[in-house]
């Protein structure tokens, strides 16, 4: 990889990496010869990991920043194979200044040797000084607050750790092996919605220390750099190796609450890749997956408040160029036994994604996995707090696991009673307004009612002239007006299209009409999080969303772990003949012609169905269509593609339609078929007048979507118990979904005029 000139050192330039344009398959095919290119050991592998939560000094506090470097700990140790002792964690009251710049020299600097791997990871506030060299047109320098900062009401000398000492101390480094994340951002508030934003106020008014300058100093004369060659090289380049940032200099980092704990949206994202990472491949490569990864997980929230993730190095001709420049186990992991006790072990599930985390609570099933990447023994879990779980081995073919033992998802558990998280939002709502919603809405069945920065789904508020005029700065388009209730997402920087009422509405008359909706989002919430196992499922299945005239690809899907049995498949890469959306997800046009080209890969049958969600909540049936024979019609053959709707079929022209905003395409295959599910089905195909013919279905709302997608978990269900691959039957209470008789993969884009 080529060296990246002229950029600086913490200023987020700007990234191209976006439109490189990998794709996972390709990375497969690769892994032998990375392996073999980064096979050299290093002799040492040593990380600092730094994460500060509760501030002083009036800094707003974070929630995060601590489970950012357990994340980061347990992915160094478990995945890329450092040693515990080797790993510092700085964190609390120990963050202060001082603490942090002799942690880096005496951990890092005066450890490591030529050769070796060096990793800091910085989890906190970030803001910006006053330069007074003016490496940029602005004139501000990024810093990183440790805990004893300040945070002065009208600007003045704060104790932040700028970006240029951070350069020198990188400098001062005997390896070019570095690799330094950042955590943290320059621009925002205290929060956004529900989640917290990582920057303190900072600007040309707040100035760096007297003792900041002396650091630097010391530095200079240690490497025998002169004040005009320090100042060159870092208007230049990074110091060596690689710097990592989770967005950029005018974006927002945040934390929030995922499933009963906080992290960073970044490092959750890149920790979360990781574990599923399937070879060794290059840092450009893993970049882009990982900026990939937290757009997934910005999507999910439905904001539209911009993540990209940037990356700046300096590397030497031939160095090894991978993540942390590092060897990482080359087949994907949900969780690792961090512990055990007779037939009891603890669990750290951090390669599952948030939105699935649900689904492994108490019962569900995790294969353990050999060195060779096959399973030879399960593990059921008993409970799970956050990302920790305890369970018990349950079957063994061979000795009993150890610590550091990988496991792969075996089956998932449905709670029966899965709820919709919504938020109130406080600042559109006083206390009054906010008290008559949570009554209101706690007597509808499955709502439940989040106050303050817990984990949401969606914000109920508002529509104020502030965030009107907020909005429609960011061209997001249909605006309800000014005083009217709906659902805003966890950030408050988009809206759920038709959620809005009139200006004189109640709101308990605003909840009452939310309530079909609020259930249509409960039911897209279960089959979109709960059931899509794209990256766990060993269901072989491709799916291709493509314009329906001309063929050319907008989006596609396919299940990496199925794919390993058959590594002759191939995928292209989607050429994109639309816009993209600045989460890079495609924009398609109203009236766009679209069809699905759906390839079995498998050497058995699979049932396919194929459901669209609008930005509403709505639920569209696009396949199967022939509600004469739909259990037939649902069928594809092994090794068969299908194109959907077929060419010339009767009333399946399949066109992106109304409301604006972001939707998907779910497309489920199963290796049984689903029954329950096409019975009502064909229920709601009568109650349009279209049985017996070959239609789509319309508009799947409330309690019919509700409905559909219970009858779908009891299937998934019935088919997990008949499963012969798993030797434990679940508790009759209990329902399950089994990765090999599953695959629920998403395409999602975003409808625009």
């Amino acid at each position: 990889m080529s060296d990246i000139k002229r950029r600086q050192f913490l200023q987020f330039a700007g990234s191209a990496l976006t439109a490189i344009g990998l794709n996972q398959l390709d990375i497969m095919h690769q892994s032998e010869q990375y392996g073999r290119v980064l096979a050299q050991s290093t002799p040492r592998k040593l990380a600092l990991l730094v994460g500060i939560n509760e501030y002083i000094n009036n800094i707003p506090p974070l929630g995060g920043c601590e489970q950012d470097v357990i994340l980061q700990r347990e992915l160094l140790i478990h995945r890329f194979g450092f040693n515990n002792a080797d790993i510092l964690t700085v964190t609390g009251t120990q963050a202060t200044r001082r603490g942090l710049l002799t942690a880096f020299e005496e951990h890092l600097i005066k450890q490591a040797k030529p050769g070796d791997v060096v990793v800091f990871h910085f989890s906190g506030h970030g803001s910006l000084v006053k330069d007074k060299d003016r490496d940029t047109p602005d004139g501000l320098n990024s810093t990183i607050v440790p805990i004893d900062s300040s945070l002065p009401e009208n600007g003045g000398v704060v104790q932040d750790i700028m970006g240029h000492t951070l350069f020198m101390l990188m400098y001062a480094l005997q390896t070019d092996n570095v690799t330094v994340v950042l955590d943290s951002c320059h621009s925002g508030g205290a929060k956004r919605g529900r989640f917290r934003v990582r920057s303190r106020f900072g600007g040309s008014n707040f100035l760096p220390s007297p003792a900041e300058f002396e650091e630097q100093r010391k530095w200079l004369t240690k490497t025998g750099l002169s004040q005009q060659e320090f100042i060159n090289k870092r208007r230049q380049n990074v110091a060596k190796g690689v710097v990592i940032t989770a967005v950029k200099r005018d974006q927002l980092a945040m934390d929030g609450e995922f499933s009963g704990f906080d992290a960073g949206v970044f490092t959750y994202g890149l920790t979360q890749y990781l574990w599923q990472k399937t070879a060794n491949e290059s840092l450009h490569k893993t970049f882009y997956y990982v900026n990939q990864s937290v757009k997934k997980l910005v999507w999910e929230q439905r904001g539209g408040i911009n993540k990209e993730p940037e990356i700046e190095s300096n590397l030497k001709p031939n160095q090894n160029s991978s993540i942390y420049f590092a060897v990482a186990k080359t087949f994907p992991a949900e969780a690792v036994i961090t512990d055990i006790s007779g037939a009891g072990v603890d669990l750290w599930l951090g390669g599952i994604e948030p939105q699935s985390l649900e689904g492994f609570n108490e019962k569900a099933i995790l294969n353990i996995v050999d060195a060779k990447g096959e399973a030879s023994g399960q593990i059921q879990i008993e409970s799970r707090q956050g990302l920790n779980a305890k369970g018990k081995v349950i079957s063994s073919k061979r000795t009993q696991p150890a610590r550091g033992t990988l496991l792969q998802e075996s089956i998932r558990t449905i709670p029966k009673n899965l709820t919709l998280k919504i938020g109130l939002d406080d600042t559109s709502l006083d206390s009054n307004l906010i008290a008559q919603a949570k009554q209101a809405l706690q007597v509808i069945p499955r709502i439940e009612i989040v106050i303050g920065l817990q984990e949401s789904y969606y914000m109920f508020g508002r529509m104020t002239q502030a965030k009107y005029q907020e909005l429609r700065k960011k061209l997001v388009p249909n605006l309800p007006v000014v005083g009217s209730f709906g659902l805003f997402s966890p950030t408050l920087d988009a809206i759920i299209y038709t959620s809005f009422g009139n200006t004189d509405e109640t709101i308990n008359a605003a909840v009452e009409r939310l309530q079909p909706q609020l259930k249509s989002l409960l039911a897209g919430r279960v089959v979109r999080h709960i059931l899509g196992n794209t990256n766990t499922s060993k269901v072989n299945i491709g799916a291709k969303m493509i314009v329906a005239d001309s063929k050319k690809i907008l989006g596609q899907a396919f299940t990496p772990r199925g794919l390993s049995k058959d590594k002759e498949s191939t995928n292209q890469i989607p050429n994109q003949p639309v816009n993209l959306s600045d989460l890079g997800i495609p924009k398609l046009p109203v009236g766009m012609k679209v069809a699905f080209q759906i390839q079995n890969n498998e050497t058995v049958p699979l049932y396919i169905s194929i459901f669209s969600i609008d930005s509403s909540g709505k639920m569209d049936v696009i396949f199967p269509i022939d509600w004469s024979s739909a259990e037939s019609d649902a069928l594809l053959k092994p090794g068969k593609q299908v194109l959907i709707p077929e060419v010339g079929a009767n009333k399946s022209i399949l066109r992106v339609s109304e409301p604006l905003g972001f939707s998907e395409v779910l497309i489920i295959a199963s290796t049984a078929p689903l029954r329950g599910s096409l019975r009502v089905l064909q229920t709601l195909a009568a109650s349009r007048g279209i049985a017996g013919k070959r239609s789509f279905i319309p508009a799947v709302t409330g309690n019919e979507f509700l409905d559909l997608t219970n009858s779908l978990i009891n299937d998934l269900d019935s088919n997990t118990r008949g499963s012969s691959s798993n030797e434990v039957n679940l508790p009759s209470d209990i329902r399950g979904i089994d990765v090999n008789k599953l695959a629920t993969m998403s395409i999602p884009f975003e409808v625009v005029m």
